[in-house]
């Protein structure tokens, strides 16, 4: 046979191909060439042709034949054969091919070369993909080289025991006694691979953690050097020394440090100087004072030194580089919580992020913008925010407007700021506010009495000038149906009153009806109101003939409405005074427990604890047919996350039950739910008018330090039943009981069967994924009977 090709003519070859077929072809004749040249046991060109092989590997072919002729390579005396043999296995083989368990005796023997390159490409392969049982038989002579003089072997070593206790946990002290001398090396290639061997034992076991909290005054040491040192051709990167090893050393520290008050003092002046020391022109000194940054925030240092690491993040935001930017946001918003008022003399630099261009910067600056209001600086903030909602793109402006809702509910200096804000938002971004946002500004104005008159003009005016954003719509509806009266009488105080009559008013809303603007629930809301105005405005025949005309509406809500509506005018006409008489104040109920004292953005103040709301989100069909087999075998109902449409307050439907039977029996509370500080709680309400739907309300609450994020409730039950789960209230379980996070199930039960239920848990904790399954089988009777 002729020699085959070399690799660089190949290559060659190669590229001249003007099309994706015309390639194809050529790797394929040179597949079948090397086929050949493999099944003639051809051992002169065997390396040349590995290494073509590896090269198409490289472009995305099939190069699984050539597995047994890199374990000859390896097998071979001669380096270069080794050399491609080992670099062949490192790419084509891994744990789920036996083929790589023949390489056991092969690497034992060149991890006893006498040549060090040799053992070096021992070392990195073993390290690459050694399996468990690999790492087993092998790390005895691992340990052998990780005490060896050669600096070359040594790193390499460390580096392949790293991969050994990542596989093979329980052999971490077999390499506690070699790491005794390992900070001492002058060679940095190896005071790096130590230190992350160090590191990696630390994270995996408190033993070792505690072990060597004895090394953070060496670490100092050898960080202090670096930061010291002159001008060293060899680890120079952009002027500063060694970089590669200052950021590992500080996050070893980071994890030394961490609740830990010693090694947090040992550690605390040498952060200050390289903080302070750290040259910030180029990113390599950058990317040391983020990483000191993280490291002063994570142990227990002093307040002066935290301060001095938010200004630095304050620094980095008036970088030219947005990853810069970005990280900085980030990490502030963080650490908003623990040092409020440091991260709060940044503010203004963090409100001109709002103007960037970059939509991840701009998402950050709002988050973090939110996080900073507070009593003190609501009116100023909220200017800043609301014109960032007007302009933002429609991505931002449900998150917004939900930051908007929450902060002026917490902040608000005075009912007419908190209600003009909030007119403001559904004025300009109405269409992208949660659904509950309706009926909580509802109950917002029902609660401010003195506020009636103005609130029903300044709503009627922008009924006036724009009926395209629904929610505000329906409230402007919802008010004129409850103080209309106060609309036509030009009773306001807070400004010049409108002079407006009752057909004016009620053209106004019949208009909403006929709207094609105007959805099937404002409809709902737009009917309700002129029924309201029938005890209120003297037009009564008028308000009699618009109900009746809906009486036969295609639309069957409207059309219920309309029928009750009716017979309130003729069967129980002598009740309609009373039942449409105005709403008494609500009391706002907490979902999460009783006001507690709790910190606040910088104030101490009581408060119910709050809660992030997400926009509402649908679940996609796939997640919940993940749930079949929670039960076990193809009886189970799954459930899919839906949005329910916010039903008017003073519903028509609701009308039923005040004129027939209510029923409401108390069904008491049951836990459903307990492990890993997670307490999930059930409580439970029947859904009038139909006494088959059970109402669940569930209430997960957090009793471990830390914020469970991500966190995602479903749940399925058997075919029996049905059940509906809406959107929870946050993705955020906070940490301490400050707070939970709501979820309601409405669940169908017509046979009135045993209520059964698996559910499913998934969240993230201490930067962990969790998830868990639970069954619940234990509900009260009352429930479902």
């Amino acid at each position: 046979m002729p020699a085959p090709i070399r690799l660089r003519e190949l290559i060659r070859t190669i590229r001249t191909a003007r099309t994706q077929a015309e390639e194809r072809e050529m790797i394929q004749k040179e597949c079948a060439a090397i086929r050949s040249s493999f099944r003639e046991e051809d051992n002169t060109y065997r390396c040349r042709n590995v290494a073509k092989l590896l090269y198409m590997h490289m472009l995305g072919y099939p190069a699984h034949f050539g597995q047994l002729e890199c374990l000859k390579l390896i097998a071979s005396q001669k380096f270069t054969d080794k050399r491609i043999g080992y670099l062949g296995a490192m790419l084509l083989l891994d744990e789920r091919q036996d083929v790589h368990l023949l390489m056991t005796n092969c690497i034992k023997n060149d991890l006893n070369h006498s040549t060090q390159y040799v053992q070096g490409l021992a070392l990195c392969t073993l390290g690459c993909m050694g399996s468990s049982e690999m790492c087993r038989d092998l790390a005895g002579e691992v340990e052998k080289l990780l005490k060896t003089s050669n600096s070359y072997l040594r790193k390499k070593a460390a580096l392949c025991a790293v991969h050994v206790i990542r596989k093979v946990p329980e052999l971490m002290e077999m390499f506690l006694p070699a790491t005794k001398n390992l900070l001492s090396e002058k060679n940095h290639g190896v005071l790096h691979t130590s230190v992350v061997l160090l590191t990696e034992m630390c994270e995996r076991s408190p033993d070792m953690l505690l072990h060597f909290r004895k090394l953070v005054p060496q670490l100092v040491r050898i960080l202090k050097n670096l930061i010291m040192s002159g001008y060293s051709p060899e680890h120079d990167v952009s002027g500063i020394s060694d970089p590669f090893l200052q950021v590992r050393i500080l996050r070893l520290l980071r994890i030394l440090g961490r609740s830990d008050d010693d090694s947090s003092e040992a550690m605390n002046d040498i952060l200050a100087q390289v903080a302070t020391n750290t040259e910030t022109s180029k990113n390599v000194g950058n990317a040391i004072l983020y990483e000191t940054v993280l490291t002063i925030m994570d142990i227990k240092s002093e307040s002066g030194l935290r301060v001095l690491a938010i200004n630095i993040l304050g620094r980095f935001l008036l970088n030219n580089d947005k990853n810069i930017r970005y990280v900085a946001l980030t990490s502030l918003l963080k650490t908003v919580q623990t040092d409020h008022n440091a991260v709060q003399r940044h503010r203004s630099t963090i409100v001109d992020c709002l103007k960037d261009l970059d939509v991840s910067i701009k998402r950050r600056a709002m988050e973090l913008s939110f996080a900073l209001v507070n009593g003190n600086n609501i009116r100023g903030m909220m200017k800043e925010l609301l014109y960032f909602l007007d302009s933002c793109d429609p991505e931002f402006k449900a998150d917004c407007a939900s930051g908007v809702f929450l902060a002026a509910e917490k902040y608000a200096p005075s009912k007419r700021w908190h209600i003009d804000t909030i007119m403001r938002v559904l004025t300009t971004a109405g269409s992208y506010v949660r659904d509950d946002s309706v009926p909580n500004l509802i109950q917002l104005i029902t609660n401010s009495v003195e506020m009636h008159a103005y609130t029903v003009q300044r709503l009627y005016k922008a009924l006036l000038d724009d009926i395209s954003q629904q929610p505000l719509v329906q409230v402007s509806s919802w008010c004129i149906g409850e103080y209309g009266d106060l609309l036509v009488s030009g009773q306001c105080e807070e400004e010049e009153p409108i002079q407006v009559t009752e057909d004016e008013v009620l053209d106004v809303l019949e208009g909403l009806l006929v709207s094609n603007l105007s959805t099937p629930v404002t409809r709902g809301y737009s009917l309700t109101a002129i029924m309201k105005l029938s005890t209120r405005f003297s037009s009564v025949n008028r308000i009699k003939k618009v109900v009746s005309i809906y009486g036969s509406s295609i639309d069957v809500e409207l059309q219920q409405r309309a029928v009750e509506y009716n017979a309130l005018f003729k069967k129980y006409d002598h009740m309609r005074p009373a039942l449409l008489e105005r709403m008494p104040i609500m009391e706002k109920t907490a979902s999460n427990g009783p006001t507690e004292i709790m910190q606040t953005n910088g104030e101490t103040e009581p408060s119910v604890p709050d809660t992030k709301h997400l926009p509402l989100v649908t679940q996609p069909a796939n997640q919940a047919l993940d749930l079949l087999d929670l039960l076990g075998g193809n009886d189970v109902v799954p459930v899919i996350q839906t949005t329910l449409p916010t039903k008017p307050v003073s519903a028509g439907g609701e009308l039923l039950d005040l004129l027939g039977d209510l029923s409401l029996s108390a069904i008491p509370p049951m836990t459903a739910y307990g492990k890993n500080g997670l307490k999930i709680e059930f409580t439970f309400e029947r859904a009038n008018p139909n006494p088959n739907i059970a109402v669940i309300t569930i209430h997960a609450t957090n009793a471990t330090e830390a914020d469970m994020t991500e966190f995602v409730f479903q749940a399925a039950v058997p075919k029996t039943f049905q059940l509906q789960l809406l959107s929870p209230s946050s993705n955020i379980v906070p940490a301490l009981n400050q707070g939970s996070v709501t979820q309601v199930i409405r669940v169908l039960n017509p046979q009135k069967q045993q209520l059964r239920m698996r559910v499913k848990l998934t969240y993230t904790h201490k930067g962990s994924p969790v998830q868990d399954l639970a069954e619940v089988n234990n509900f009260p009777p009352q429930s479902w009977q």
